[in-house]
């Protein structure tokens, strides 16, 4: 009988979400980065920016990345494509592409989303908590999708770019979906039904994501797991209600893993708009680590898993949506 460990390395694991500290001119994190390999994750999407965060810090923030990252080609690839992901894969490399968190990072001009495209930003949200030009936040007076949301949907869609509804108010989520020309995903986000949070996700919403073909990443977030809950079990009760009501087809990871925990103190106390603390933030945020990945399967392994459908989850999902939505790189 196959061990968690034995599947985790016979597949293709993919992180839809992680979080190394944006500050353009320290690297002193990135080394860290090494943690996602050596708990068998193959594939990992970084963050470059997130709320206000406007342009200037996003290309700042994608040009330290890739820089680093490109003087250490025996270590990673910058994925493009997603056969450059299967490469890393057979070379025994972490794949890295990157994501956005609102649409701050175009400010009003959607043409920078081929330029971000075509620098390996692979998915973007269009609000984070609040509203901005483009869409309402899950923790604002949700205003819905504006014509500039739609225009630059148009715009994400042209090049292959994933559009993303985590963050976004429930409103907003609806007519992203509605209006969708294919697969949307919740990046990074987990059912209310198992935990009361306004940026956890309804079921209809879960069930209108699967109906695009898209998929719903879980989080491993401790105020939106439980109260500041991150055990193993208690993210494999989120990932499980998931999968019962829209199906491993359209379940993924997306653990949201903050290598600063500083930084997001910081951030936290600075950006109450963002991070109210009434809503669980006064106290910090705990995070599911990369190295639970083997005891979150075990977990899944003990329900009476499959073996195909835990492959789906841990990446093939994310595989499909990849192969159907990215485009060719101009």
């Amino acid at each position: 009988m196959k061990t968690a460990r034995n599947i985790i390395d016979g597949c293709l694991i993919w992180d839809n979400h992680g979080c190394l500290p944006l500050r353009p001119h320290d690297e002193s994190f990135l080394p860290q980065l090494a943690r996602y390999r050596a708990a068998g994750i193959d594939h990992i999407s970084l963050n470059i920016g997130f709320g206000d965060d406007g342009i200037e810090q996003h290309v700042r923030m994608i040009a330290s990345f890739r820089h680093w990252l490109a003087q250490r080609a025996s270590e990673y690839v910058l994925v493009r494509t997603v056969e450059d992901i299967e490469h890393a894969r057979a070379t025994g490399r972490l794949a890295v592409s990157f994501d956005i968190e609102g649409a701050n990072a175009v400010g009003d001009q959607a043409s920078l989303v081929q330029l971000y495209f075509d620098l390996g930003v692979r998915w973007m949200l269009l609000a984070y908590n609040r509203n901005n030009s483009a869409a309402g936040g899950c923790l604002d007076e949700d205003s819905g999708l504006t014509d500039f949301g739609r225009r630059l949907m148009d715009e994400m869609h042209r090049v292959g770019m994933l559009v993303c509804c985590s963050h976004s108010g429930e409103r907003t989520a609806r007519d992203v979906m509605a209006y969708a020309q294919g697969p949307v995903v919740f990046s990074h986000s987990n059912p209310t039904a198992v935990r009361q949070h306004p940026r956890n996700i309804s079921d209809a919403l879960m069930r209108q994501c699967a109906a695009t073909g898209g998929v719903v990443g879980i989080n491993g977030v401790g105020p939106f797991l439980g109260d500041n809950d991150i055990r193993s079990e208690t993210f494999v009760r989120h990932l499980d209600y998931a999968v019962q009501l829209i199906g491993p087809q359209h379940v993924a990871l997306g653990l949201d893993y903050v290598f600063d925990q500083a930084e997001i103190d910081a951030g936290m106390a600075e950006m109450k708009h963002i991070f109210p603390p009434e809503l669980g933030f006064a106290s910090g945020m705990n995070f599911v680590r990369p190295e639970q990945l083997e005891e979150i399967m075990e977990g899944l392994m003990r329900l009476g898993y499959r073996e195909c459908d835990l492959q789906a989850i841990l990446g093939g999902n994310l595989m499909r949506v990849a192969r159907q939505v990215w485009k060719a790189p101009s």
